[in-house]
């Protein structure tokens, strides 16, 4: 069984102490309530909604801009509310200009996330490791980033809380000096954390995390373009947070795949995990306790 949910605000205040602790923070990414739940389970601090996993797991489409910040805000208030530790959500480029994106870090924290990232690529952006992305000019990023950070200090000066995470994906269309240069200013703005999307080697990775002072995350995404590196290293690199973005998914529906194909063979697929273990996941076992306290 799951600890109670966290109420809205908790989740930041939950990953700021997370991050003032030495070490890195495993981040294993979830896309619906259940995954996230399995991520609490198996004992890890924190998850991070995947806008690519996200998009492909609600709507069956690819991470391209198609899903709206509604899609997104709802599906993240689910995702919080189902578990006791900080959940970290996908922002995309904040939906619009300076005003949605003050929007979008609102709305995430009312939904209960710990943290938005919001990124400076041209809407509809892509997912950061395929090909044919492009950045907003170094200014409008910038202007993004401010009302970002604006927007989390209005919900701190209201009694809320959210972290604001600020990534960049010039390396791929500038070069990796102007994304330095990007994440730095950003850093210099106030954002809580900061990402350099797909680094190409360790010495990018290394001079990333070296050039600012605020917490530096790194995205682990098997068939990426950034080298996928034993957790101990990416610590010793000088990253704090390390997130897996598709390794539950592709899980998934590498085991959803195999059934089908037993059962269109005829087969009978095994059941590795029991119906008890499954309604203990979902939380039977406390809602039929709290049930009957009521005499249902």
């Amino acid at each position: 069984m799951t600890d109670p949910p966290i109420r809205p605000g908790d989740g930041a205040r939950a990953l700021r102490l997370l991050l003032a602790k030495p070490g890195l923070l495993l981040m294993p990414c979830c896309f619906d309530a259940v995954s996230a739940r399995l991520v609490a389970l198996a004992g890890f601090k924190a998850t991070f909604l995947s806008g690519f996993a996200v998009a492909g797991t609600r709507l069956g489409l690819p991470d391209t801009g198609l899903i709206s910040y509604a899609e997104m805000a709802d599906h993240g208030r689910d995702v919080a509310s189902a578990v006791a530790i900080p959940v970290l959500g996908d922002g995309d480029t904040g939906y619009g200009n300076a005003l949605n994106v003050k929007r979008t870090v609102t709305g995430y924290a009312a939904a209960g996330l710990a943290s938005v990232m919001i990124e400076d690529q041209v809407a509809p952006k892509r997912c950061g490791h395929t090909r044919g992305k492009q950045v907003v000019e170094r200014t409008e990023a910038l202007a993004r980033m401010r009302a970002a950070i604006d927007a989390r200090d209005e919900v701190r000066a209201a009694g809320g809380d959210i972290m604001v995470l600020a990534r960049t994906d010039a390396n791929a269309t500038h070069g990796f000096d102007e994304a330095l240069e990007r994440v730095c200013r950003f850093a210099d703005l106030g954002a809580d954390m900061v990402f350099l999307e797909a680094p190409r080697d360790e010495d990018q990775m290394a001079r990333f995390c070296a050039a600012v002072d605020v917490p530096c995350l790194a995205n682990m995404l098997d068939g990426g373009d950034t080298p996928v590196l034993p957790p101990a290293r990416l610590a010793e690199l000088g990253f704090r947070l390390a997130a897996y973005p598709l390794t539950l998914l592709l899980a998934s529906i590498a085991a959803m795949e195999r059934s089908l194909a037993i059962l269109a063979s005829g087969g009978r697929p095994a059941a590795d995990v029991d119906f008890i273990h499954l309604q203990d996941i979902v939380g039977f076992p406390a809602y039929d306790a709290e049930s009957a306290r009521y005499g249902d």
